[in-house]
C-alpha cells in the first residue's frame, strides 16, 4: 500500500505516534538509557590557524596539559577541537584561553538544541557560492563561513555550488555572510533559508518612483507586514510578515488590489532560481571558451600553417619595428588571453593566495603566466642583443583554452548530477483552483491561484488528470491517485471522503475536493526535496582524504615543478644529455622550462575533489526515483558495510494490522457479555492491540445495535463510547503486562501471564494449552480474568507482509545477517520467524532494550542496520550504524533514521544496500580515474621518458590531460543515473522458466 501524507511526514519531532508494536506485549515507551557522563562536560571548539599536523599535535598537547581536561581530539580539517573536562576544575574560557596562548584562535562552538526545533533566531540559510574550482576552495570558504561571528555550522558543496549555514539572525545576517564570501573574492547571492515568514516576489508594471512610493505606503501599512526591502533593478520584494496575522495570498491580494491592478506580483520560486544560475554559469563558461578558442586557432595557424605558405610566411616575417609581424599578432591575441578571457584564473589564484590556501587556479596562473612571461622576455632579449630564442605563446593560449573547455564539459556534466531535485520540483503544479465558500460555508465560485499562495484551510478543486497541489484530505468526491512519483508505489490508489493526498501526485478519474492542510515547506514534496538537498550538501567520510590531498597538493605540484626545472637545467649545463636534444634556438633554462610547466599544469586537484561529491549526489537522487531517502554521504558510506540487519516485527516484517483470529470463553460466561467486558476493558487504551478487541467485539454486536454500527462507520474505530460498552472505573495501563480497571465493582484484568501471575490468578492446564497452540501458530493469547478468576482467552495475529520471507532471503544471499527483535513472547516469535526464515530471534526485549541489542551485535566493529516503524523503534534507529524507517512510519522513527523507505516495503532494504555498495564502488573508481591521469601523466611531463623515447607533453597537452580529469570523473559518477534497483529473482539466484 502506498503510504499516506501523514505517514511521509519527514521532519519534526511532534505529532500523534503511529501504531506501535501490535504483536508485542508493551504500550509505552519507557525511555532508552544514555551514556553517563558522570560529572565530566563536554564542547567542542573552532580553532583556526592550524595549517598541518605539527599544528594540531601542538593544540592537543596545550589542551591537555590542562589540569581537569581529560580527553582532547583536534581535527585539522574540521577546524575543531573536541575536549571533554571536569567543570569542578577548567572552565570553558581556560581551555579558549589555552588554545590561544598556543598561537591559535579559538572559539567556543555552542550546544545543539536538544530538541529538534533551531532555537529562536537560528535559521538555516542556502547561499551560491560562485568561483570554487576544486576542493581547495571549499576548503576555504567554509573556513570564512564558520568563523563569521554566529555561524554555528557551514557546509559547502563543490558539485552544486551551494553553501548551507547555520546562523544566529540575531548576530549576523544574510548580507553579513554574503559579505563575507565577497570578500574572499568568491561570487556569493542568497537563496533561500527555513524561515516561515518570508515571501520573494517578482513585481510587474512599476513604471516610476510614483509607483514604488505607492507600493512603499501598501507595505507600511498592511497590518502583519514586519520588513521589506524592493530591488528596483530587478524588481524583486522581500517581504518579512507575521503568519499569524497575515497569509502569503492575502498578502499579495492586498497589494495588487491597493494598486487598482495597476501592479502584478509574481511569486518567485527559490529552486528556479537556482537552476537558471546554473545556466548561466554554464553559457558564461562556453561563451569563454568559445572566445579562447577563436583567438587561440590564428595563433596555430601562423605557428604550424604559415610556415608552409610562402606568401602568408613572408608577411610574417616582415620586421614592423624591433619585431616581426609574427611576433606582434601572437603577442597581440594571447594578451588578450591571457589576461582578458583569463582573467577569472588570476582573480581566483589572487584570492586563494590571500586566503593562504592554493589550488587549480594557482597552476594554472602559474603555467601560463610561465609560457607567457617567458615569451614576452625572449622577445625583448632578442630585440636588444640580436640573439632570439623560441617564444611559447601558442602553449599559453592553448592552456588556457583546454583549461576552459574542461570547465565547460564539467558544468554540463555537474548540472546532470542535480537532476533528482530539478526533477522533484517540476512535480509541483505551478496553479491550483481555489473554491470561494461564503460564510454559511456554501461554494459560491471559483479562481485560479498560484500553487506557492496556497494557506491551510483553503478549499481546492482537483480536475481528472491535474497535478494535486499540496498536502490536504479529500472533503468531497472519489478518484484514484497515481502516487508513484513521490512514494515509487506504481499502483493507484483509491482516495474518498477524508483519505490524506500529497501534493504534486496525479489524480487520475473523478473530481476532487481538498482541505489544504500543509503547505510550503511543510508538505511531503517539499520535506523530500529538502533531505534530497540536505544529502547532496552532506560529505562522507572517504572524502576527508581527499580534502587532505587538496590540501598538500598544489604545494608539492610546485615543488616537483621547480625540481623538474632544476633537475633538468643541471644536467644541461653538467653535460648529462646532448645539445642536439634542443629544439631551434633553444637553451638549456627554456628546455627545462617546458617539462615544469607541464609537470605543474596537468597536476590539479579538482577530479579528487569532485570524486565523491558527484557521486554522492547522484546515488541521492536515484535513489530518491527509487522510493529509498539517503540522508547523506555518511549513510551511503557505512551502508555498505552492513553485517547485521535487525527487523522490529510489528509494522515492519509484519503489516501492523492486528485482527483477533480466535475468542474462546472457559467459564460459563456467554460469548457476548465476554466480548463486551474485554471491549469495555480495552476502550480507553490506546495500543493496537486494544483497538484489534474493540473492533472484533463491535461486529460481533452490530446484529444487536445496527446505530452503533453506523456510528463506528462514521467516527472509526477511535471512538470510545459506544452504547453497548459497561461503564469502567479506576482504569490503569501496565506497560508490558496489559490494563486493568473496575467494571461493576469487580476487577477486570486483560494481559499476558505476568499480569495474571502478579494478581494470583491461576491458568488451568487446558487454558494454558489452548494459549501455547496459539503461539505456535504465530498468534499473540490475550488472557482475560474478571473478579480474580480467568474466563478466556482471545488469539491475535498480524499477518506477515508478503515480501517478508524473500527479502529476509535476499539478504542472506547478500551476506547480511537478519535479526528479529519484538517485546512478544518467544512462541510467538519463534513462530514468526521461522515463516520469514530468520533463525536469530530476540524476543520479550523492551523498547529500551532494542538499542542493547544492537550494541551487542556492534561489537567488534560490526556495522549494524535497524528497520523500524515506530515511535519504540526511536532509540534503536538511533543506536544503529544505519536506521532505515519505514516511510509510513512515525515522524519520530523517520527522524532519528539514516534511510527512509518511503514505499514501506522490506524490498527498498535490500536496494538501499545494494545502492550503497555501488556508489562507494564507484566513488573508489572515481579516486582511481582522478590520481591515474596524475600518476601516469606526472612522470611523462617531468621527461622521465624522454632519454630513451624522446617522449614529451607539451604544455597545452598536460593542460587538456587536466581538464579531461575532472571530466572523466563526473562521468564516472553520472554512470550511476543507468543504477537499476536488483530484482528479487537475481539476488535470490532463481531461474525463472
Amino acid at each position: 500500500m502506498a503510504p499516506t501524507a501523514i505517514g511521509l511526514q519527514l521532519t519534526g519531532a511532534g505529532g500523534k505516534a503511529a501504531a506501535e508494536d501490535a504483536g508485542e506485549e508493551e504500550r509505552l515507551l519507557s525511555g532508552f538509557d544514555e551514556e553517563s557522563s558522570g560529572n565530566l562536560s563536554r564542547i567542542q571548539v573552532s580553532v583556526t590557524g592550524m595549517t598541518c599536523a605539527a599544528c594540531s599535535n601542538s593544540v592537543e598537547s596545550a589542551l591537555m596539559s590542562l589540569d581537569g581536561v581529560v580527553k582532547a581530539s583536534v581535527a585539522l580539517l574540521q577546524n575543531k577541537a573536541d575536549v571533554t573536562f571536569d567543570p569542578a576544575l577548567v572552565k570553558d574560557e581556560d581551555i579558549k584561553t589555552a588554545i590561544e596562548d598556543a598561537g591559535f584562535e579559538a572559539e567556543i562552538i555552542p550546544e545543539p538544541s536538544q530538541s529538534h526545533s533551531k532555537a529562536r533566531g537560528t535559521l538555516i540559510g542556502q547561499f551560491t557560492i560562485g568561483g570554487m574550482t576544486c576542493a581547495a576552495c571549499v576548503n576555504s570558504v567554509e573556513g570564512i563561513l564558520r568563523n563569521i561571528p554566529g555561524v554555528r555550522k557551514a557546509v559547502v558543496a563543490l558539485a552544486t555550488s551551494l553553501g548551507e549555514v547555520e546562523y544566529d539572525s540575531t548576530v549576523t545576517s544574510k548580507e553579513d555572510i554574503v559579505n563575507a564570501i565577497e570578500d574572499a573574492g568568491f561570487e556569493a547571492s542568497f537563496v533561500q533559508s527555513n524561515e516561515q515568514d518570508k515571501l520573494v516576489l517578482g513585481v510587474i508594471g512599476i513604471a516610476s518612483e510614483t509607483d514604488v512610493q505607492m507600493l512603499e505606503v501598501t507595505l507600511c501599512t498592511l497590518r502583519g507586514v514586519r520588513q521589506f526591502f524592493y530591488d528596483r533593478t530587478s524588481n524583486v520584494l522581500e517581504v518579512h510578515f507575521d503568519p499569524e496575522l497575515l497569509g502569503s495570498r492575502t498578502l499579495v491580494e492586498e497589494i495588487e488590489s491597493s494598486s487598482f491592478g495597476k501592479l502584478k506580483l509574481l511569486v518567485k520560486n527559490p529552486y528556479s532560481r537556482m537552476a537558471s544560475k546554473d545556466l548561466q554559469e554554464s553559457s558564461n563558461m562556453f561563451r569563454l571558451f568559445t572566445a579562447s578558442l577563436c583567438l587561440s586557432i590564428p595563433v596555430l595557424f601562423m605557428q604550424v600553417i604559415c610556415p608552409r605558405i610562402p606568401l602568408l610566411y613572408s608577411l610574417l616575417l616582415w620586421r614592423c619595428g624591433p619585431f616581426q609581424m609574427g611576433d606582434w599578432l601572437n603577442w597581440a591575441l594571447v594578451t588578450i588571453i591571457q589576461f582578458v578571457i583569463g582573467k577569472k584564473f588570476y582573480v581566483a589564484a589572487g584570492r586563494a593566495l590571500r586566503n593562504c590556501s592554493t589550488n587549480m587556479d594557482v597552476l594554472v596562473v602559474l603555467g601560463t603566466s610561465a609560457s607567457y612571461f617567458y615569451s614576452v622576455g625572449a622577445l625583448l632579449y632578442g630585440a636588444m642583443t640580436g640573439f632570439w630564442s623560441p617564444t611559447y605563446f601558442d602553449a599559453s593560449a592553448m592552456l588556457i583554452t583546454f583549461v576552459l573547455l574542461g570547465k565547460y564539459l564539467e558544468t554540463l556534466a555537474k548540472g546532470k548530477t542535480s537532476d533528482a531535485i530539478k526533477k522533484l520540483v517540476e512535480l509541483a503544479p505551478a496553479t491550483a483552483i481555489l473554491l470561494i465558500k461564503e460564510k454559511g460555508g456554501k461554494v459560491v465560485g471559483e479562481k485560479e491561484i498560484d500553487a506557492l499562495l496556497i494557506q491551510p484551510g483553503d478549499l481546492l478543486k482537483i480536475l481528472p488528470g491535474a497535478k494535486i497541489p499540496t498536502d490536504g484530505l479529500v472533503v468531497w468526491g472519489s478518484s484514484y491517485v497515481n502516487e508513484s512519483m513521490v512514494t515509487g508505489e506504481s499502483a493507484p490508489v483509491l482516495k474518498e471522503l477524508n483519505a490524506s493526498v500529497i501534493g504534486g501526485t496525479i489524480n487520475l478519474h473523478g473530481s476532487l475536493h481538498i482541505q489544504a492542510k500543509k503547505v510550503g515547506s511543510d508538505t511531503v514534496l517539499s520535506q523530500i526535496i529538502s533531505l534530497v538537498e540536505t544529502a547532496q550538501m552532506s560529505k562522507a567520510p572517504i572524502q576527508k582524504f581527499a580534502d587532505f590531498i587538496a590540501s598538500i597538493f598544489v604545494p608539492t605540484v610546485v615543488t616537483l615543478g621547480f625540481l623538474t626545472l632544476l633537475g633538468w637545467y643541471l644536467a644541461g649545463v653538467l653535460g648529462y644529455y646532448p645539445d642536439d636534444w634542443l629544439p631551434g634556438n633553444s637553451n638549456y633554462f627554456v628546455f627545462s622550462l617546458m617539462f615544469a610547466i607541464s609537470v605543474i599544469v596537468i597536476a590539479c586537484p579538482c577530479a579528487l575533489g569532485l570524486a565523491t561529491p558527484t557521486a554522492v549526489m547522484v546515488a541521492t537522487g536515484v535513489g530518491a526515483n527509487n522510493g529509498v531517502l539517503i540522508k547523506g554521504g555518511d549513510a551511503l558510506e557505512k551502508a555498505h558495510k552492513i553485517k547485521h540487519v535487525i527487523f522490529d516485527k510489528t509494522g515492519t516484517l509484519t503489516q501492523g494490522k492486528a485482527t483477533v483470529t480466535s475468542a474462546k470463553v472457559f467459564s460459563g460466561m456467554e460469548r457476548g457479555e465476554f466480548l463486551t467486558l474485554v471491549a469495555s476493558a480495552e476502550s480507553s487504551s490506546e495500543h493496537p492491540l486494544a483497538k484489534a478487541i474493540l473492533g472484533y467485539a463491535r461486529h460481533f454486536h452490530f446484529f444487536d445495535e445496527p446505530s452503533a454500527a453506523a456510528d463506528a462507520k462514521s467516527n472509526g474505530l477511535e471512538s470510545k463510547s459506544f452504547e453497548w460498552l459497561h461503564d469502567v472505573s479506576g482504569f490503569s495501563s501496565l506497560s508490558g503486562k496489559g490494563v486493568q480497571c473496575f467494571i461493576g465493582g469487580k476487577k477486570i484484568l486483560v494481559g499476558n501471564r505476568k499480569l495474571m501471575m502478579e494478581n494470583a490468578v491461576a491458568i488451568a492446564d487446558h487454558v494454558e494449552g489452548f494459549v501455547v497452540q496459539l503461539e505456535e501458530s504465530a498468534n499473540t493469547g490475550v488472557l482475560v480474568a474478571y473478579d480474580n478468576e480467568l474466563i478466556g482467552v482471545l488469539g491475535v495475529a498480524d499477518p506477515l507482509k508478503r515480501e517478508a520471507a524473500v527479502v529476509v532471503e535476499g539478504l542472506m544471499k547478500m551476506g547480511v545477517n537478519p535479526v528479529m527483535v519484538t517485546g512478544d513472547n518467544w512462541r510467538t516469535a519463534k513462530a514468526v520467524a521461522k515463516e520469514v526464515g530468520i533463525t536469530d530471534v530476540r524476543a520479550e526485549v523492551l523498547p529500551s532494550g532494542k538499542a542493547d541489542v544492537i550494541r551487542s551485535f556492534q561489537e567488534g566493529g560490526n556495522v549494524v542496520a535497524m528497520v523500524g516503524d515506530g515511535i519504540n523503534d526511536s532509540p534503536a534507529l538511533a543506536a544503529a550504524d544505519v536506521g532505515m524507517a519505514i516511510g509510513a512510519g512515525t515522524d519520530i522513527a523517520i527522524e532519528a533514521a539514516d534511510y527512509v523507505l518511503m514505499r514501506s516495503n522490506l524490498e527498498d532494504v535490500i536496494t538501499a544496500i545494494d545502492l550503497s555498495r555501488k556508489t562507494i564502488t564507484r566513488i573508489r573508481w572515481n579516486y582511481l580515474f582522478a590520481s591515474a591521469y596524475n600518476v601516469v601523466a606526472i612522470p611523462v611531463a617531468a621527461g622521465v621518458l624522454y632519454p630513451w623515447l624522446r617522449v614529451r607533453l607539451p604544455p597545452w597537452v598536460a593542460g587538456a590531460c587536466m581538464a579531461m580529469s575532472s571530466v572523466t570523473v563526473v562521468c564516472s559518477s553520472l554512470l550511476l543515473r543507468r543504477y537499476r534497483k536488483p530484482r528479487l529473482t537475481t539476488v535470490l539466484e532463481i531461474t525463472v522458466e
